[in-house]
């Protein structure tokens, strides 16, 4: 009776495969891209750093959101730092295994300088415009960050 049992289950499976198969013609799913072993990028030195970071201002913002509400500038503030933090930790796991060695603590202070230096520049620009002395000032300096990360991951 088992046999017969797993045998009807095996046949309806397989029915219902080419069945959905017979549905789906011409509308076949992307193969899946492969995806690279990224443990690497985790266990270096530059992400650890830049994870700490993030994870004191998702505290931070966490304590903050149990008494104000979004509106409040230091919820928008550490929004906006947790953005730029996820879109360079996205940045360096983008980095092959074989340029691991690049992941080190120096690129991880440096990326870390260059975000406190955007936030600067996000608040100076609230109140001056971009030919003040100051934002251009700022400007030059998260350039000359952003060039030295760049110079280090490529």
């Amino acid at each position: 009776m088992g046999r017969i049992l797993r045998r009807s289950v095996i046949a309806l499976a397989l029915g219902l495969s080419t069945c959905f198969l017979a549905i789906g013609q011409g509308t076949k799913p992307a193969a899946k891209p492969a995806v690279e072993n990224l443990g690497f990028v985790k266990s270096s030195p530059a992400y650890a750093e830049l994870q700490l970071r993030r994870t004191e201002l998702v505290s931070d913002l966490e304590s903050l959101l149990i008494d104000y509400n979004e509106e409040f500038p230091k919820i928008k503030e550490l929004r906006f730092t947790i953005a730029l933090l996820d879109r360079d930790i996205a940045r360096i796991s983008k980095v092959k295994s074989s340029d691991a060695s690049k992941l080190t603590l120096a690129l991880g202070k440096l990326i870390l300088r260059r975000v406190d230096l955007e936030i600067d520049l996000s608040n100076l620009l609230k109140n001056y415009k971009d030919e003040h002395p100051d934002v251009k000032r700022a400007k030059r300096k998260v350039e000359i960050y952003e060039a030295a990360v760049t110079d280090i991951l490529n």
